[in-house]
């Protein structure tokens, strides 16, 4: 395809009736071409995306560039902020020599804008409302990735799950887990360890002393409450924008695998509690899962279904979701085909490793008119290879692209504007105070402290005073007697409920108790 051509199929390729995003400007032969604009239906954007690219070739202002305008576009957004880069959001950008070429070249009216922007930070670690999950809520599953078990491990910290959900033992933070795992442990418990069936002293003991060791390296604080409701993340402001949500995570980088895991929590979450909603104009979400190769590492493939399975359908819920990560081999290939927008910065080919990874990314784009693996490598900073899905559901042309320039300040907010913001938060009287109520540790303490007092003083008790005439019995209802059959009882052991209370868990066995 000669090159003419190639730019009109662009252009007709990403001509959109409904609402855009704006990402740039077409290249042609080294030079944009600021008449010929490549966008992203938003409608499309429940589809799903992948933004890659190796370390510096900008991959952050991309993520800035397309937070900006999902917000101008009335749509929040979600994204976990690795090295504070995209605090910025909160500040209007300053314009300079490189700004004002880029928004030549690429026909952009630069105009600096600051957004609204809500910093969170896990377990107050860091600047930001602090953001927590309970240890039933974060479910086994979650847990065991965190936590580095094997497959043997999982199934019986699910079944320890299991125990603590049928016994009514809250599991708020590490400390319940543990006393739950210790008193299963214990000569009180054994009892209890062997109707479990499949779960060994030996194995219950290995996750003992993996999870103490966790929370020794720091990870006590994320655990507890109040609860992070993910619904939060569903706001806009007063002026119709959709409110940018960013989780401040550079305090916790040597805890990769946490906040990966955490970020997948989140996501299971808002599947969870979401209704349907089918295909909208514009999403009600769309979440950015950053630094995406930490959650697939050394991960299970039972594991990797379960996320592929939460990716299809979270669409239909209104959430898109866009993985960020160096080359699309990064992430598993039943994950991969989901994604349907994918926004492909330079990528460096210095070994043979990476010249595997550039080969097997040039297979998964579309065929167009490019040397795509000659032009991968020689893309410059702020260009990248798209390919979208139009209104149609139909791969648009793959387009070089040269990227807008994002009108936020393209570095850390100042500290004194986090402050500013977080010290406005609506969310700070909500969550900026932990709360340790009663849960599976304080009631196992309590087990046993009572257990050698009652046995001591039951030949003390008091005769019980007199009964009065017993009234005449009445015949039990319908619903009484199937509330205290043995069989009704047995049902509501095994789902784990009891009258007045319910865990519901997730494809990742998440659950909130209601």
């Amino acid at each position: 395809m000669s090159e003419n051509n190639q730019l009109e199929a662009i252009r007709t390729g990403y001509a959109f009736e409904g609402g855009s995003l704006d990402l740039g400007a077409a290249v042609d032969a080294g030079a944009a071409a600021p008449d010929v604009q490549v966008r992203l239906p938003l409608a499309m954007m429940n589809r799903h995306g992948l933004i890659a690219g190796a370390t510096g070739t900008g991959k952050t202002k991309t993520l800035q560039l397309m937070a900006e305008q999902l917000a101008t576009n009335g749509v929040p957004v979600f994204m976990a902020d690795i090295k504070g880069d995209l605090s910025g959001l909160a500040e209007p950008g300053e314009s300079n020599d490189k700004v004002a070429q880029r928004a030549s070249d690429v026909g952009q009216t630069w105009e600096a804008k600051g957004f609204e922007v809500e910093y969170l930070a896990l377990g107050g670690q860091g600047k930001g409302v602090p953001v927590r999950a309970t240890v039933t809520s974060f479910g086994p599953t979650l847990l065991s990735k965190v936590l580095g078990l094997n497959s043997t491990q999982e199934s019986s910290l699910g079944l320890i799950f299991h125990y603590a959900d049928s016994q009514g033992l809250a599991l708020l933070d590490l400390k319940d887990l543990r006393a739950v795992i210790t008193h299963l442990t214990s000569d009180e418990g054994k009892a209890d360890l062997k109707e479990l069936g499949g779960l060994s002293s030996a194995t219950a003991g290995v996750i003992l002393r993996n999870l103490i060791a966790f929370a020794d390296g720091g990870a006590e604080a994320f655990f507890g409450e109040p609860e992070f409701e993910t619904s939060d993340l569903l706001r806009t402001g007063a002026d119709g924008r959709g409110i940018i949500t960013c989780l401040e995570l550079p305090s916790v980088q040597e805890q990769p695998t946490l906040f990966s895991t955490f970020l997948m929590w989140m996501l299971a979450d808002l599947f969870q509690e979401l209704p349907e909603a089918g295909d909208l104009d514009k999403p009600k979400l769309v979440f950015f899962f950053d630094e995406a190769h930490l959650l697939f590492d050394e991960a299970s493939k039972a594991f990797v279904d379960q996320i592929e399975q939460t990716v299809r359908l979270i669409r239909s819920k209104g959430v898109g979701v866009f993985f960020v990560t160096q080359t699309p081999k990064d992430v598993p290939a039943g994950v991969l085909g989901q994604l349907g927008n994918r926004v492909q910065h330079a990528l460096r080919a210095f070994t043979p490793d990476d010249q595997k990874a550039l080969n097997a990314t040039v297979r998964t784009f579309p065929k167009s008119g490019y040397d795509l693996e000659e032009l991968l490598t020689t893309l410059g900073t702020g260009e990248a290879v798209v390919t979208v899905l139009s209104e149609k559901g139909a791969p648009t042309p793959v387009a070089w692209t040269r990227m807008l320039a994002p009108t936020s300040k393209m570095a850390p907010a100042s500290e004194e504007t986090m402050d500013r913001v977080i010290g406005a938060s609506a969310l700070a009287s909500k969550y900026s105070e932990a709360v340790d109520r009663e849960s599976a540790y304080e009631r196992l303490q309590n087990k046993f402290a009572q257990a050698p007092a009652e046995s001591d003083n039951a030949e003390e008790k008091p005769k019980a005073a007199p009964k009065e005439a017993a009234k005449p019995k009445e015949e039990p209802g319908m619903v009484s007697q199937v509330v205290r059959s043995s069989a009704f009882k047995s049902f509501m052991r095994s789902a784990g409920t009891q009258i007045g209370r319910e865990i519901t868990r997730s494809l990742f066995g998440t659950g909130r108790r209601r």
